[in-house]
């Protein structure tokens, strides 16, 4: 078995909760090892567009010093919203008049600012987490897929909702919410997809009813990246075979038989393998007592149904953890004392928030909650906007 150094400070996962706080710790001069499964930044996509919002994300990104980064990567225009009904007609056109101050980003323009403002080598890939002990006085050892560990003096875990690093803080496993949202992609759709581009426009699109929905976010380039949401059973998502591509979007799209052929080819002219993301919830305002040495953000402290909060959050959890660490350089626990003790609350008050935004998408007054919501609230409007 190798044995690799020991890391001062060691997080595992390089989403954008993790690379936050790894910049904000090399911002601080603090050395940090970031430790991620996939073997490079290129081998998966990273998702779709991200609503950044002046509280939390924009501060985080200020803290990092990359405010600048993040104006270059800004999708102008991206915050208009429509509400189509089953047929295709209008029910709300909102553009984007450019007031909400909640610009628009690909998550993956966003990691990769974020990548290249950290020191080559500061995220080591290909190392999938097997299993991770105490060593004792706040120390912890993981040990990798390839046979290789390394022992931390702080350990982090940003390694989302099926997280290997919570177990040691909560019992607290993710749940079913029966909620699932398949997502497909259009490519070249002003060409090849006129009819469809149109309904979408130039921001999000929201066709709802109740228990079933379809949304569809226009992306630079030419791209429409929908999400298909369903309330279903986790026995109906796992009938559905999603090796079968053309049968996994028959399916789905039987489900909206009836509706205005140009919303239904967001599924059925997918080109892409459809996905299945079920949608899993920890419990409302999950917490742990203090175990030394180790703490959690992003999904894997909070892990709550889609609501334009969860990128936010996890970028704002990154950045006070790493400012607690630069303000109690000598004392590990008083530094994540202090972010735990910001932690809960403030991540325990977006819970319910969540709930609201998704029964207001799928639930019995959908589009109706919809709209009412959109009209009624400048700041809800936007975090419903942002669950595409």
């Amino acid at each position: 078995m190798t044995k690799t150094p020991n890391t001062p400070v060691t997080i595992v996962g390089a989403g954008l909760g993790g690379l936050t706080l790894a910049r904000v710790l090399h911002v601080h001069g603090i050395p940090v090892t970031v430790y991620e499964s996939d073997p490079s930044a290129e081998s998966r996509t990273q998702g779709g567009q991200l609503d950044i919002h002046e509280d939390d994300g924009q501060r985080a990104l200020a803290d990092a010093g990359l405010t600048e980064e993040f104006r270059a990567i800004i999708h102008e225009g991206a915050e208009a919203v429509r509400v189509l009904d089953p047929d295709g007609a209008v029910l709300l056109d909102a553009p984007d008049d450019g007031a909400a101050g909640r610009p628009e980003v690909l998550r993956g323009d966003l990691r990769r600012i974020l990548l290249e403002s950290l020191p080559d080598g500061t995220v080591q890939w290909g190392h999938k987490v097997t299993g991770v002990r105490s060593v004792g006085d706040g120390r912890h050892e993981l040990a990798f897929a390839d046979g290789s560990t390394v022992t931390s003096g702080l350990l982090v875990g940003a390694d989302g909702a099926w997280s290997r690093i919570r177990p040691l803080l909560s019992d607290a496993q993710p749940r079913y919410v029966g909620t699932t949202f398949v997502e497909t992609y259009l490519y070249d759709v002003d060409t090849r997809h006129p009819g469809t581009a149109e309904a979408v426009g130039a921001g999000a699109m929201y066709a709802l009813t109740p228990g079933k929905g379809i949304v569809a976010h226009r992306e630079a380039g030419g791209i429409l990246h929908t999400y298909v949401e369903l309330n279903r059973s986790a026995e109906w998502i796992a009938d559905i075979d999603f090796t079968d591509p053309a049968a996994a979007r028959a399916r789905v799209a039987a489900e909206f038989d009836g509706w205005a052929p140009h919303l239904t080819a967001l599924i059925t002219d997918g080109e892409t393998a459809p996905v299945a993301r079920m949608i899993h919830t920890l419990p409302d305002g999950h917490r742990w007592e203090r175990v030394p040495g180790v703490t959690l953000l992003g999904d894997a402290a909070h892990l709550m149904p889609p609501s334009g909060d969860g990128a936010n959050l996890a970028m704002f959890d990154g950045a006070e953890l790493g400012k607690a660490i630069a303000a109690h350089p000598d004392d590990v626990e008083a530094a994540l004392t202090a972010y735990e003790e910001a932690l809960f609350p403030r991540s325990e008050a977006f819970y319910a928030d969540a709930r609201e935004i998704l029964d207001i998408c799928l639930g019995d007054r959908a589009p109706f909650g919809f709209i009412d919501f959109f009209g009624g609230d400048s700041q809800a409007q936007h975090a419903v906007q942002a669950q595409s």
